[in-house]
């Protein structure tokens, strides 16, 4: 329970194309961090929206929401629209209070969760991850640093790791951002214009 004695249902939302591989270990990983985490984070849902894939995905969300369906949902578009189309589809459908956002390649471990969610409870209204060992190559790494300096430097926010999709939001930010086009990639950016308070933490 939070100070108000009110439990916080959290919503991890999950945009995916072709994931086959990591889905069940996903899954199970979000299974494992939340049984860990303060009562009155543990209860949640995991919405999955399956992005027009074309391999097992589909089969797999299937299977797990046959197995879990208190607490799997999935979202399945019939071709493939984009990642942000899939993250407005996540949020509109997202029930928890808190909103989780996460890619589904296994690069965000759920387990780092009581960081951000930690930060949230600071009275911070999004929280991003900062990424501080990479698996991308060099030629990915170097583009992103260069637009996360140079975006910090003209927006004002002071963030080292804009295109992480590890965020935790509070709902009002995700049912006030209106997204379209790639405009995933500047979440934080929108939030911070709106007077929402953002940081992140590594």
């Amino acid at each position: 329970m939070d100070e108000t004695g009110t439990a916080r249902m959290i919503s991890f939302v999950i945009p995916l194309l072709n994931e086959q591989d990591s889905l069940q270990p996903l899954y199970e990983a979000i299974t494992r961090a939340v049984v860990l985490l303060p009562p009155c984070y543990q209860a949640y849902e995991s919405l999955f929206i399956d992005d027009g894939s074309t391999d097992r995905s589909p089969a797999i969300l299937r299977d797990l929401h046959d197995c879990d369906p208190c607490h799997v949902r999935v979202i399945q578009f019939r071709r493939n629209f984009g990642k942000t189309p899939a993250m407005t589809a996540g949020f509109a459908r997202a029930r928890g209070e808190v909103v989780v956002t996460m890619d589904a390649d296994l690069q965000d471990d759920p387990a780092e969760l009581p960081k951000l969610l930690a930060k949230l409870d600071e009275g911070y209204d999004l929280v991003g991850a900062w990424r501080t060992n990479r698996n991308d190559p060099l030629s990915k790494r170097l583009p992103s640093k260069i637009a996360n300096f140079t975006i910090s430097r003209v927006t004002g926010l002071k963030l080292r790791d804009l295109n992480c999709g590890f965020k935790v939001y509070r709902r009002e930010v995700t049912r006030d951002l209106k997204l379209y086009g790639e405009l995933h990639r500047f979440v934080p950016v929108l939030a911070h214009w709106k007077g929402y308070r953002t940081t992140e933490v590594p």
